[in-house]
């Protein structure tokens, strides 16, 4: 049976839907940055999406074609995940997502080095013959953080956020958000096939200890 990371690492991708505090190690990431309306049909946020994708089933499909990669074994593509900011903002404005700058994200196995990320540029440009300049190999240590699963719609989460924040403020953190530590987002369904009231999403803030 093919590895998933939803299952195996529950506590990062499968919280309740109360706040907890969680300490998240680097992983390995897929990226694309960009900025713009997530909705806009002909946006960053839309192409970058598959521009992942192609990357991310080039890696995994890997073990039919000639490259190996050292220590592969078959796995459950991780969900994708996004960081999000706007300029001059404490927090997201969800009024204002023409402002929202990104990073898209698909998780990579641990096996995966930058070598082996190089050859799937190159082979998926050869491929699709699609320019994927954009596609960075990024490596993120999130560390301490309070996380919430979020169901419903994406325009609600400013309420799931006061949840965690209040939960933090309890238990002696206060929000760490900078320049290199964002709003998170783990996106658990199909926007495409979910009702927008079944939507999961895993809302993840970095935090920090107050003396």
């Amino acid at each position: 049976m093919a590895f998933d990371y939803k299952k195996e690492y529950k506590e990062f991708y499968m919280p309740k839907n109360k706040p907890n505090i969680v300490e998240v190690p680097p992983m390995n990431y897929i990226a694309v940055r960009g900025k713009g309306n997530p909705n806009a049909e002909d946006g960053e946020y839309k192409q970058s999406i598959g521009l992942l994708y192609a990357i991310a089933f080039t890696i995994k499909m890997s073990k039919m074609g000639s490259h190996r990669i050292d220590g592969y074994f078959d796995y459950v593509v991780p969900p994708l995940e996004g960081l999000w900011w706007q300029e001059n903002t404490k927090g997201i404005d969800y009024n204002r997502k023409e402002d929202f700058h990104f990073i898209s994200m698909i998780r990579l196995p641990d096996f995966v080095t930058e070598k082996d990320f190089a050859w799937a540029i190159e082979e998926a440009s050869v491929k699709k013959k699609e320019d994927f300049s954009k596609v960075e190999f990024l490596t993120y240590h999130e560390g301490l953080c309070v996380q919430c699963m979020h169901i419903g719609p994406y325009d609600d989460e400013p309420a799931t956020v006061e949840l965690m924040h209040a939960y933090m403020t309890d238990a002696g953190y206060g929000l760490d958000i900078t320049d290199t530590r964002l709003h998170h987002e783990i996106y658990l369904s199909d926007a495409r096939r979910t009702a927008p009231e079944k939507l999961k999403t895993v809302i993840r803030h970095p935090i920090k200890k107050l003396s």
